[in-house]
């Protein structure tokens, strides 16, 4: 469960860019090229010619294209846009699925420890500091050693 709630998460971004794409797509390609493809079988000029003649006209092209005449084509065109941009949306979701449940959480953080489990091996009030609420106990037995990667500031 926690993938598809990672998936979500960081897939706002791709939900919106769809979305744009749509609406841009939907005015620029769909509407001309529907316009287009109906006049084009009505006058012996060919598909190309119509649909550059029709791409500047874009106020135009979205007051033809919900007539009774192009709604069929512009529907179906429509239709394969939203299969086209749904398809490219998985994709996106897919990958930005979390490799594993511990993504995205800070390394070296005691985000990886539930119900105090830390304190077998750290205490939460003295020794040396490692997180906050995390000290390395000096009293303990065995390998107390530190490694501190990081620098000082001073002011």
């Amino acid at each position: 469960m926690y993938k598809i709630k990672h998936a979500l998460k960081k897939g706002k971004p791709v939900f919106i860019v769809v979305l744009v794409l749509w609406v841009i797509l939907s005015v620029v390609l769909i509407a001309p090229g529907t316009v287009s493809i109906i006049d084009s079988k009505a006058s012996e000029q060919s598909m190309v010619d119509l649909f550059f003649g029709n791409i500047s006209d874009i106020t135009g092209n979205l007051g033809k294209v919900f007539g009774t005449k192009y709604i069929g084509t512009f529907a179906k065109g429509e239709l394969y846009l939203v299969f086209a941009l749904l398809v490219l949306a998985a994709v996106g979701l897919l990958k930005s699925l979390p490799k594993n449940e511990y993504t995205d959480i800070e390394h070296g953080s005691s985000d990886w420890a539930t119900g105090g489990e830390q304190y077998k091996i750290l205490s939460p009030k003295k020794g040396i500091l490692l997180a906050e609420k995390n000290y390395l106990p000096v009293d303990k037995r065995g390998n107390v050693n530190v490694l501190i990667v990081g620098r000082f500031w001073f002011w």
